[in-house]
């Protein structure tokens, strides 16, 4: 074996391993979007939705709606924001921020009654927010979890390069994300409508799953999917 061959069959590998877990998260991450629009009437996860209708209710003069949705957006900056600083304070990144995550939506689930009450709302808001940082890239490609837009925007700039004659397909893994995320909303909208007082129970035990099925990775591989961070440290001033 060559060794350009033996380095496309690891790249091949880690590669696979990304995707699975990206499209495990984005499954869990749809029905957790599916189940909150279910039973908030308001997204947790799509904030271009938020945003969108937060305008809307300010035109309108719904000026509470708006408030929580604006909040919603701001909870949703904090919950990526924190979720980095998990992921980059320990040495095994994925399960730890997926933990935080499981944590976060048991508990919203205890406190629920039969609708979401603001504090269950936000956390639910904030855990999706962190979850981004559970995978950041795959192979240098970026990749959204509780968000699609800019995936199958990608996915489209992808057909119009190749049609041009570019023949890389690495823009294909696009999909994926999509496909976890629907396949999951589906699956969240029955399990709202069949049992909604436990939904986000079994979503939370899900989550637990995908993150202890994370530690199947080999340790080198647990660290590749996220963005290293570089700190800076100026000088003393005199």
């Amino acid at each position: 074996m060559t060794i350009q061959r033996r380095r496309n069959i690891i790249k091949a590998r880690r590669t696979g391993m990304g995707l699975s877990l990206v499209a495990a998260i984005s499954f869990v991450a749809g029905m957790t979007d599916a189940v909150g629009l279910v039973m908030s009437g308001d997204f947790v996860s799509f904030m271009t939705g938020n945003t969108t209708r937060a305008a809307i209710a300010l035109e309108a003069g719904q000026y509470d709606h708006a408030w929580k949705l604006l909040l919603a957006i701001a909870t949703f900056v904090a919950g990526n924001a924190a979720g980095i600083i998990i992921a980059h304070s320990s040495h095994r990144r994925i399960f730890t921020v997926l933990c935080s995550v499981a944590i976060m939506l048991a508990v919203a689930a205890l406190l629920q009654t039969s609708q979401l009450k603001p504090f269950d709302f936000y956390l639910i808001v904030f855990a999706m927010g962190t979850i981004n940082a559970a995978v950041e890239h795959i192979e240098g490609l970026p990749i959204g979890l509780t968000y699609v837009t800019g995936a199958l925007s990608r996915f489209g700039r992808g057909i119009g390069r190749f049609i041009l004659g570019e023949r890389k397909r690495d823009w294909t893994i696009q999909l994926v994300p999509w496909i976890g995320m629907v396949s999951g909303a589906i699956s969240g909208a029955i399990l709202a409508s069949a049992v909604p007082k436990s939904a986000l129970l079994v979503v939370s035990l899900l989550v637990f799953f995908v993150a202890l099925a994370s530690m199947l990775m080999p340790r080198s591989l647990r660290s590749r999917y996220n963005q290293r961070v570089a700190i800076t440290r100026f000088p003393d001033r005199v």
